[in-house]
């Protein structure tokens, strides 16, 4: 003969461990996602949003008259990671062109790195500075055949 089971009686001892158990999982996921938060992000992106907004319209002025030059930029990473710098000029030449710069890590893990490049034979700027595995942000200042622009490139 079958019997039924005996049925237990939810308790306020119970509803305490389930209460314990749902604000538990609740805080610990809110403490993982802090950490993520906190870990991951590696600083202001200006120091001073209003100055930087004062300025917005002089940056838009240097871009125009830069795309106005109508010099063409890649920037790459050779088989050493060594970042290299392709710049004509409109016509397509490549002569007279210098470049320096750093190259950021995204998130501030490792130090910035100081990039000073010298001219290969095929008309290429080649940096002497390898940089280490993952993504970089490089900041460059290019000067040229009477102008100088700057250049900013994710390389990875």
């Amino acid at each position: 003969m079958n019997r039924p089971a005996a049925v237990r009686a939810f308790t306020g001892r119970h509803m305490l461990v389930w209460m314990i158990g749902f604000f538990g999982v609740v805080i610990l996921v809110n403490i993982i996602m802090a950490r993520f938060a906190i870990s991951t992000f590696g600083g202001t992106v200006v120091d001073n949003s209003y100055v930087a907004s004062q300025q917005f319209n002089g940056w838009l002025a240097q871009a125009r008259a830069q795309e106005k030059l109508g010099w063409t930029s890649q920037i790459s990473l050779d088989a050493r990671r060594r970042p290299v710098l392709v710049i004509r000029d409109a016509t397509g030449g490549a002569a007279g062109f210098a470049a320096s710069g750093t190259a950021h890590h995204p998130l501030g893990r490792a130090p910035d790195k100081v990039l000073a490049f010298a001219s290969a034979a095929d008309g290429r700027l080649v940096s002497a500075t390898s940089l280490p595995a993952g993504r970089w942000l490089v900041r460059l200042k290019v000067t040229g055949p009477g102008a100088s622009i700057r250049l900013r490139e994710t390389v990875q």
